[in-house]
Protein backbone atom coordinates (compact mmCIF):
# COMPACT_ATOMS: atom_id res chain seq x y z
CA UNK A 1 0.00 0.00 0.00
CA UNK A 2 1.44 3.52 -0.81
CA UNK A 3 2.33 6.06 2.33
CA UNK A 4 1.06 9.48 2.56
CA UNK A 5 1.74 12.28 5.41
CA UNK A 6 -0.76 14.88 5.31
CA UNK A 7 -0.43 18.48 6.46
CA UNK A 8 -3.21 21.20 7.58
CA UNK A 9 -5.67 18.07 7.59
CA UNK A 10 -8.61 19.89 9.10
CA UNK A 11 -11.43 17.49 10.05
CA UNK A 12 -10.01 15.23 7.43
CA UNK A 13 -11.90 15.35 3.91
CA UNK A 14 -8.45 15.36 1.54
CA UNK A 15 -6.79 12.76 3.85
CA UNK A 16 -10.27 10.45 3.71
CA UNK A 17 -10.82 10.78 0.05
CA UNK A 18 -6.62 9.89 -0.41
CA UNK A 19 -7.26 6.50 2.10
CA UNK A 20 -9.99 5.83 0.09
CA UNK A 21 -7.55 5.88 -3.18
CA UNK A 22 -5.59 3.08 -1.56
CA UNK A 23 -3.09 4.79 0.60
CA UNK A 24 -2.03 4.06 4.17
CA UNK A 25 -1.55 7.42 6.01
CA UNK A 26 1.29 7.65 8.46
CA UNK A 27 0.70 10.90 9.93
CA UNK A 28 -1.07 13.67 10.04
CA UNK A 29 -0.63 17.19 11.36
CA UNK A 30 -3.16 19.87 12.52
CA UNK A 31 -3.13 22.76 14.73
CA UNK A 32 -6.78 23.11 15.60
CA UNK A 33 -7.52 20.82 18.46
CA UNK A 34 -11.39 20.24 17.45
CA UNK A 35 -10.26 19.41 14.30
CA UNK A 36 -7.92 16.83 15.98
CA UNK A 37 -10.56 15.43 17.90
CA UNK A 38 -12.07 14.86 15.09
CA UNK A 39 -9.80 12.92 13.04
CA UNK A 40 -9.16 10.84 15.82
CA UNK A 41 -13.27 10.09 16.75
CA UNK A 42 -13.12 8.71 13.00
CA UNK A 43 -10.18 7.45 12.80
CA UNK A 44 -8.39 6.13 15.90
CA UNK A 45 -5.68 4.52 13.87
CA UNK A 46 -4.52 7.50 12.09
CA UNK A 47 -1.38 8.88 13.80
CA UNK A 48 -2.41 12.52 14.55
CA UNK A 49 0.30 15.03 15.42
CA UNK A 50 -1.28 17.66 17.33
CA UNK A 51 0.21 21.38 17.29
CA UNK A 52 2.30 23.75 15.25
CA UNK A 53 3.90 22.33 11.98
CA UNK A 54 6.96 24.86 12.28
CA UNK A 55 7.90 22.60 15.76
CA UNK A 56 7.54 19.41 13.68
CA UNK A 57 9.33 20.44 10.25
CA UNK A 58 12.57 21.77 11.97
CA UNK A 59 13.01 18.56 13.23
CA UNK A 60 15.11 14.97 12.09
CA UNK A 61 11.92 14.03 10.30
CA UNK A 62 13.07 10.71 9.14
CA UNK A 63 13.99 9.85 12.13
CA UNK A 64 10.75 11.35 13.83
CA UNK A 65 8.81 9.29 11.30
CA UNK A 66 11.28 6.14 10.77
CA UNK A 67 11.56 6.69 7.29
CA UNK A 68 14.26 7.21 4.61
CA UNK A 69 14.67 10.18 2.60
CA UNK A 70 12.56 9.53 -0.53
CA UNK A 71 10.63 5.94 0.94
CA UNK A 72 7.33 8.31 1.33
CA UNK A 73 5.30 8.06 -1.88
CA UNK A 74 3.05 11.10 -0.98
CA UNK A 75 2.61 14.48 0.90
CA UNK A 76 -0.45 15.85 0.53
CA UNK A 77 -1.96 19.13 2.11
CA UNK A 78 -2.83 22.77 1.37
CA UNK A 79 -0.98 25.68 3.34
CA UNK A 80 -3.36 28.14 4.13
CA UNK A 81 -1.71 31.54 1.04
CA UNK A 82 -0.39 34.33 2.88
CA UNK A 83 2.19 36.67 1.12
CA UNK A 84 5.57 36.44 1.04
CA UNK A 85 8.95 38.74 1.17
CA UNK A 86 10.53 39.89 -2.07
CA UNK A 87 12.82 41.64 0.00
CA UNK A 88 15.54 39.21 -1.74
CA UNK A 89 14.03 38.46 -4.73
CA UNK A 90 16.02 35.03 -4.58
CA UNK A 91 12.85 33.36 -5.40
CA UNK A 92 13.82 30.20 -2.59
CA UNK A 93 12.76 28.95 0.37
CA UNK A 94 14.20 31.69 2.61
CA UNK A 95 11.73 34.30 0.88
CA UNK A 96 9.11 32.19 2.01
CA UNK A 97 10.24 32.01 6.25
CA UNK A 98 7.71 33.13 8.51
CA UNK A 99 4.61 31.42 6.16
CA UNK A 100 2.78 28.13 6.76
CA UNK A 101 3.56 27.41 3.38
CA UNK A 102 7.84 27.51 4.44
CA UNK A 103 7.66 24.25 6.60
CA UNK A 104 5.16 22.17 3.66
CA UNK A 105 8.21 23.22 1.69
CA UNK A 106 10.96 21.63 4.35
CA UNK A 107 8.94 18.40 4.34
CA UNK A 108 9.36 18.27 0.81
CA UNK A 109 13.01 19.04 0.93
CA UNK A 110 14.07 16.58 3.96
CA UNK A 111 11.73 13.95 2.72
CA UNK A 112 12.01 13.62 -0.89
CA UNK A 113 8.52 12.27 -1.40
CA UNK A 114 8.17 10.28 -4.64
CA UNK A 115 4.73 13.07 -5.36
CA UNK A 116 3.30 15.32 -3.66
CA UNK A 117 -0.37 17.20 -4.00
CA UNK A 118 -0.77 20.76 -2.69
CA UNK A 119 -4.47 22.54 -2.57
CA UNK A 120 -5.47 25.73 -2.18
CA UNK A 121 -8.31 28.11 -3.12
CA UNK A 122 -8.05 29.14 -7.30
CA UNK A 123 -7.25 32.83 -5.54
CA UNK A 124 -3.59 31.68 -5.27
CA UNK A 125 -3.30 31.73 -9.25
CA UNK A 126 -3.64 35.59 -8.61
CA UNK A 127 -3.26 36.66 -5.14
CA UNK A 128 -0.15 39.43 -5.11
CA UNK A 129 -0.74 39.76 -8.79
CA UNK A 130 0.49 35.51 -9.52
CA UNK A 131 3.83 36.61 -7.59
CA UNK A 132 2.86 34.42 -4.18
CA UNK A 133 2.24 31.21 -6.65
CA UNK A 134 5.11 31.54 -8.77
CA UNK A 135 7.21 31.99 -5.51
CA UNK A 136 5.61 28.10 -4.56
CA UNK A 137 6.51 27.04 -7.74
CA UNK A 138 10.07 28.16 -7.81
CA UNK A 139 10.45 26.30 -4.45
CA UNK A 140 8.51 23.08 -5.38
CA UNK A 141 11.15 22.78 -8.90
CA UNK A 142 14.35 23.65 -6.41
CA UNK A 143 13.02 20.86 -4.08
CA UNK A 144 13.69 18.74 -7.42
CA UNK A 145 10.06 18.87 -8.46
CA UNK A 146 7.90 19.07 -11.70
CA UNK A 147 4.91 20.52 -11.55
CA UNK A 148 1.48 19.56 -12.87
CA UNK A 149 -1.53 21.98 -12.28
CA UNK A 150 -4.90 22.83 -12.82
CA UNK A 151 -7.80 24.55 -11.40
CA UNK A 152 -10.44 21.57 -10.30
CA UNK A 153 -14.53 22.47 -10.39
CA UNK A 154 -15.32 19.82 -7.55
CA UNK A 155 -18.81 20.18 -9.62
CA UNK A 156 -17.62 17.73 -12.11
CA UNK A 157 -16.00 15.43 -10.01
CA UNK A 158 -19.34 13.52 -7.94
CA UNK A 159 -19.84 16.29 -5.62
CA UNK A 160 -23.32 18.69 -5.87
CA UNK A 161 -21.31 21.92 -5.15
CA UNK A 162 -19.67 24.23 -7.38
CA UNK A 163 -16.45 24.82 -5.54
CA UNK A 164 -13.29 26.03 -7.12
CA UNK A 165 -9.61 24.62 -5.71
CA UNK A 166 -6.38 24.99 -7.33
CA UNK A 167 -4.42 21.21 -7.15
CA UNK A 168 -0.62 21.38 -7.68
CA UNK A 169 0.79 18.03 -8.13
CA UNK A 170 4.91 17.28 -7.89
CA UNK A 171 6.24 14.41 -9.47
CA UNK A 172 10.31 13.77 -8.01
CA UNK A 173 12.74 14.90 -10.95
CA UNK A 174 14.76 11.62 -10.96
CA UNK A 175 11.18 9.46 -11.31
CA UNK A 176 10.14 11.58 -14.48
CA UNK A 177 10.76 9.24 -16.91
CA UNK A 178 8.64 6.66 -15.20
CA UNK A 179 5.73 8.26 -13.68
CA UNK A 180 2.96 9.86 -15.91
CA UNK A 181 0.17 11.41 -13.96
CA UNK A 182 -3.07 12.71 -15.81
CA UNK A 183 -6.00 14.61 -14.13
CA UNK A 184 -9.01 12.95 -14.09
CA UNK A 185 -11.78 13.56 -16.48
CA UNK A 186 -14.80 15.69 -15.43
CA UNK A 187 -17.66 13.08 -14.74
CA UNK A 188 -20.86 12.59 -17.44
CA UNK A 189 -23.40 13.56 -14.03
CA UNK A 190 -22.98 16.27 -12.03
CA UNK A 191 -24.73 15.47 -8.43
CA UNK A 192 -27.56 18.63 -7.62
CA UNK A 193 -28.85 19.26 -4.08
CA UNK A 194 -32.01 16.77 -4.74
CA UNK A 195 -29.60 13.77 -4.75
CA UNK A 196 -28.90 14.49 -1.17
CA UNK A 197 -30.18 16.15 1.01
CA UNK A 198 -33.70 14.04 0.73
CA UNK A 199 -32.93 12.06 3.09
CA UNK A 200 -30.07 13.34 5.22
CA UNK A 201 -30.04 12.43 8.89
CA UNK A 202 -31.04 15.28 11.09
CA UNK A 203 -28.23 16.87 13.40
CA UNK A 204 -27.27 20.22 14.92
CA UNK A 205 -27.48 23.31 13.04
CA UNK A 206 -28.74 27.16 13.75
CA UNK A 207 -31.48 29.49 12.69
CA UNK A 208 -31.75 32.29 11.14
CA UNK A 209 -33.61 35.12 13.61
CA UNK A 210 -36.99 35.28 13.23
CA UNK A 211 -37.04 38.51 11.01
CA UNK A 212 -34.60 36.68 8.77
CA UNK A 213 -36.91 33.97 8.82
CA UNK A 214 -40.01 35.35 7.41
CA UNK A 215 -38.28 37.04 4.68
CA UNK A 216 -36.60 34.10 3.50
CA UNK A 217 -39.91 32.44 3.59
CA UNK A 218 -40.80 35.19 0.75
CA UNK A 219 -37.99 33.92 -1.61
CA UNK A 220 -38.47 30.77 -3.88
CA UNK A 221 -36.18 28.04 -4.29
CA UNK A 222 -33.46 29.55 -6.82
CA UNK A 223 -34.21 33.07 -6.04
CA UNK A 224 -32.74 36.02 -4.09
CA UNK A 225 -33.41 39.63 -3.11
CA UNK A 226 -34.81 40.48 -6.13
CA UNK A 227 -37.66 37.78 -6.25
CA UNK A 228 -39.50 39.93 -3.45
CA UNK A 229 -40.88 42.91 -3.23
CA UNK A 230 -38.62 45.63 -2.89
CA UNK A 231 -39.56 47.34 -0.64
CA UNK A 232 -38.78 44.43 1.76
CA UNK A 233 -35.82 43.88 0.57
CA UNK A 234 -34.83 47.53 0.40
CA UNK A 235 -35.32 47.29 4.45
CA UNK A 236 -33.81 44.21 4.59
CA UNK A 237 -30.56 45.10 2.79
CA UNK A 238 -30.06 48.38 4.36
CA UNK A 239 -26.57 50.13 2.77
CA UNK A 240 -26.19 47.04 0.36
CA UNK A 241 -29.18 48.10 -1.45
CA UNK A 242 -27.17 50.80 -2.80
CA UNK A 243 -24.00 48.86 -3.81
CA UNK A 244 -23.06 47.59 -6.90
CA UNK A 245 -23.33 44.35 -8.72
CA UNK A 246 -25.82 42.14 -8.56
CA UNK A 247 -25.03 40.73 -4.52
CA UNK A 248 -26.95 37.68 -5.70
CA UNK A 249 -25.54 36.45 -2.70
CA UNK A 250 -27.64 38.53 -0.72
CA UNK A 251 -30.81 36.19 0.54
CA UNK A 252 -29.77 33.15 -1.62
CA UNK A 253 -32.13 30.81 -1.30
CA UNK A 254 -30.95 27.42 -2.99
CA UNK A 255 -32.80 25.01 -5.43
CA UNK A 256 -33.45 21.12 -5.30
CA UNK A 257 -32.26 21.18 -9.09
CA UNK A 258 -28.88 23.25 -8.69
CA UNK A 259 -25.82 22.03 -6.53
CA UNK A 260 -24.61 24.33 -3.97
CA UNK A 261 -22.85 27.50 -3.51
CA UNK A 262 -19.38 27.00 -1.95
CA UNK A 263 -20.11 25.77 1.51
CA UNK A 264 -18.38 28.49 3.63
CA UNK A 265 -17.35 27.97 6.99
CA UNK A 266 -19.95 30.25 8.91
CA UNK A 267 -23.55 28.50 8.54
CA UNK A 268 -25.19 32.71 8.15
CA UNK A 269 -23.17 35.23 6.58
CA UNK A 270 -25.32 38.58 5.17
CA UNK A 271 -23.63 38.64 1.92
CA UNK A 272 -23.49 35.02 1.09
CA UNK A 273 -26.75 33.23 1.76
CA UNK A 274 -27.29 29.51 1.27
CA UNK A 275 -30.78 29.13 2.39
CA UNK A 276 -31.94 25.46 2.48
CA UNK A 277 -34.40 24.98 -0.80
CA UNK A 278 -37.43 23.93 1.41
CA UNK A 279 -37.25 25.18 4.65
CA UNK A 280 -36.39 28.87 5.65
CA UNK A 281 -33.14 28.00 7.61
CA UNK A 282 -29.45 27.54 6.87
CA UNK A 283 -27.81 23.78 6.13
CA UNK A 284 -27.44 21.92 9.39
CA UNK A 285 -23.52 20.46 9.87
CA UNK A 286 -24.70 16.94 8.60
CA UNK A 287 -26.17 18.78 5.06
CA UNK A 288 -22.83 20.88 4.57
CA UNK A 289 -21.57 17.46 4.95
CA UNK A 290 -23.16 15.99 2.79
CA UNK A 291 -22.74 18.97 0.57
CA UNK A 292 -18.80 18.05 0.79
CA UNK A 293 -19.50 14.50 0.30
CA UNK A 294 -18.15 13.08 3.81
CA UNK A 295 -19.77 9.82 4.50
CA UNK A 296 -22.67 10.39 7.31
CA UNK A 297 -21.16 8.15 10.19
CA UNK A 298 -18.13 10.77 9.64
CA UNK A 299 -18.20 12.83 13.17
CA UNK A 300 -17.68 16.17 13.80
CA UNK A 301 -16.32 17.23 17.55
CA UNK A 302 -16.42 20.69 19.61
CA UNK A 303 -19.29 23.33 19.40
CA UNK A 304 -21.56 23.56 16.55
CA UNK A 305 -19.85 26.69 15.27
CA UNK A 306 -16.33 25.03 15.10
CA UNK A 307 -18.54 21.78 13.46
CA UNK A 308 -19.60 24.36 10.48
CA UNK A 309 -16.14 25.93 10.44
CA UNK A 310 -14.35 22.16 9.92
CA UNK A 311 -17.38 20.93 7.33
CA UNK A 312 -16.34 24.40 5.47
CA UNK A 313 -12.82 24.52 5.29
CA UNK A 314 -12.39 21.07 4.29
CA UNK A 315 -11.60 19.60 0.63
CA UNK A 316 -14.34 17.75 -1.02
CA UNK A 317 -13.90 13.37 -0.08
CA UNK A 318 -14.71 12.92 -3.47
CA UNK A 319 -12.69 15.56 -5.22
CA UNK A 320 -9.67 13.94 -2.85
CA UNK A 321 -10.32 10.91 -4.14
CA UNK A 322 -10.20 11.33 -7.53
CA UNK A 323 -7.04 13.12 -7.44
CA UNK A 324 -5.79 10.49 -5.13
CA UNK A 325 -6.40 7.50 -7.77
CA UNK A 326 -4.96 9.32 -10.05
CA UNK A 327 -1.83 9.67 -8.17
CA UNK A 328 -1.85 6.11 -7.21
CA UNK A 329 -2.27 5.16 -10.79
CA UNK A 330 1.21 7.04 -11.25
CA UNK A 331 2.54 5.74 -9.26
CA UNK A 332 1.72 2.51 -9.41
CA UNK A 333 3.97 2.54 -12.75
CA UNK A 334 7.25 2.82 -10.69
Amino acid sequence: MFTTIELFAGAGGLALGIEKAGFNTIALNEFDSDACATLRANRPNWNVIEGDVAKISCLDLEEYFSLKKGDLDLLSGGAPCQAFSYAGKKLGLEDARGTLFYHYAKFLEKLQPKMFLFENVRGLLTHDKGRTYHLMLSIFEQAGYNIQKQVMNAWDYGVPQKRERLITIGIRKDLADRIHFDFPLPHDYKPVLRDILLDCPKSEGVLYSDYKTKIFDLVPPGGYWRDIDPVIAKEYMKSCWDMGGGRTGILRRLSLDEPSLTVLTSPSQKQTDRCHPLEPRPFTVRENARVQTFPDDWIFCGSVGAQYKQVGNAVPVNLAYEVGKKIREALEQL
